[in-house]
């Protein structure tokens, strides 16, 4: 593909990042844009150097008068600890950024790109979940101003594509995990891996029967290169995740496990409206993509606990830590 100009909404976000780095090395020039409300500079700071990556401190809730020849918006916080801090700013987030987005896009006339999330599911009443499962989402709860945001955003992007005819691509991510999770973003994976390395009791939220499917950063970032690369037909909602299925109470215990750790086990009530399971039909993903998940669990909770390691290691930003509520 020839060398393009790419903008990537919450670009110093743990996926954002991850996203750069690959468009950076695929030969494109990146523009990095980021509020830096969960963003963090120590995710992009080794391409602050890089000749073909840019970075923009804005806010996709406010209109951007930019020239690029593809968006990723991938705007949003998408931990229950940080998009719960300020629910009305998670909503004008998802819709605002999209409406400002999509905007742009209809005005370059280029190819779009939407973050969604399998959250526009709620708590399943099928299952693996399909694209064309329309979901059981609480409309009033404390977690549907993402939940809600999102669908909504889905909905202002196919309105785009219908009325506007406009280049579209939405991927519903499912849980994602890997190296630059926020130490303190509530996420069972960071969660866990962080707790068992501080000795610290690991909280479980219910009995731990609950499930997840977690598919490691570099898998996602393949699918949403291979999705914006794909044919204009190809709109979406494409399923990205792992298909394969834990329990909650698994993943502690290999978490335990692979740190060594004297961590015990602790059970806490269930937040409202967390999904009792969740896990991807990839079907359409591997049909018309040629994708699925290539990297183990195992493999790729070994990455992830190195990472955390070095963060540990490299300053006490966790030492006095307060307990986050895990991400179902």
């Amino acid at each position: 593909m020839s060398r393009r100009t790419i903008l990537v909404t919450g670009g110093a976000g743990f996926v954002g990042s991850h996203l750069c780095d690959r468009l950076i090395a695929d030969g494109h020039d990146v523009i990095c844009l980021d509020n830096f409300f969960t963003g963090r500079k120590k995710n992009i700071e080794h391409l602050l150097g890089e000749p073909r990556f840019e970075l923009l401190r804005h806010d996709v809730t406010f209109p951007l008068y930019i020239e690029v020849d593809e968006i990723y918006n991938l705007a949003c916080p998408a931990s229950p600890i940080h998009y719960q801090h300020d629910p009305v700013q998670t909503t004008k987030t998802s819709v605002h950024g999209a409406i400002n987005m999509l905007g742009l896009a209809k005005r370059l006339k280029c190819r779009i790109f939407q973050a969604s999330t399998s959250e526009v599911y709620g708590s399943p009443s099928v299952h693996p979940q399909t694209e064309d499962y329309w979901g059981n989402v609480n409309p009033i709860g404390p977690r549907s101003c993402y939940d809600e945001g999102k669908r909504c955003a889905e909905t202002l992007f196919f309105d785009y594509y219908r009325q506007h005819k406009l280049d579209i691509k939405v991927a519903r991510i499912f849980n994602t995990y890997g190296p630059r999770m926020h130490p303190n973003d509530g996420r069972v994976v960071s969660n866990f891996v962080v707790q068992s390395l501080k000795g610290e009791p690991i909280t479980i939220y219910g009995d731990g029967s609950q499930t997840r499917s977690f598919c490691y950063v570099d898998d996602l970032i393949e699918g949403f290169v291979r999705l914006m690369q794909s044919p204009r037909d190809v709109t979406g909602p494409v399923n990205l995740g792992n298909p394969g299925e834990f329990t909650i109470k698994e993943l502690a215990e290999l978490t335990i496990a692979m740190t060594g750790s004297k961590s015990k086990l602790v059970f806490l009530p269930l937040p409202q409206d967390d999904p009792l399971q969740r896990q991807p039909n990839i079907s359409i993903a591997k049909d018309r993509l040629g994708w699925e998940p290539t990297v183990p669990l195992r493999d790729g909770l070994k990455r992830t606990v190195a990472y955390f390691e070095k963060l540990l290691t490299e300053n006490d930003v966790m030492r006095d830590m307060p307990a986050a509520r895990s991400k179902g």
